[in-house]
């Protein structure tokens, strides 16, 4: 059976004010903006040069940012190493999600810092 991988995928969101709760990952709050970074990270990880060996994500945590509404995403994602796969490219990986991203500016109705992207940092 192919090997699971993980690597992280790090963002910071500009328009989502950070709070205590989203510390808490017991809270409502969390529970759903984690739902939320899912449905965006999942849709585009499986449109990805990854997609096909993609088994999804887990946001690790939520942190607060520089400015007053910025909060930063934590997620490891999780990809079946397989021989169809090449290899894992993360340069490559991150050219895909910034284009999807439109140069890491948007995710759905969130905005993003353009230079907070990273993936296995």
């Amino acid at each position: 059976a192919p090997a699971v991988k993980n690597f992280t995928l790090n963002f910071t969101i500009t328009n989502l004010q950070f709070t205590a709760d989203l510390q808490n990952p017991s809270s409502r709050r969390f529970k759903s903006t984690e739902k939320v970074m899912y449905h965006y990270t999942d849709s585009l990880l499986q449109k990805s040069s990854i997609g096909p060996h993609f088994t999804g994500c887990k946001v690790t945590g939520f942190r607060s940012g520089r400015h007053r509404d910025d909060t930063k995403v934590d997620a490891v994602c999780s990809y079946k190493d397989s021989a169809s796969l090449a290899r894992f490219d993360r340069e490559k990986l991150y050219q895909e999600l910034s284009t999807m991203t439109n140069n890491v500016t948007k995710l759905g109705h969130y905005s993003l810092d353009s230079s907070s992207l990273h993936v296995d940092g």
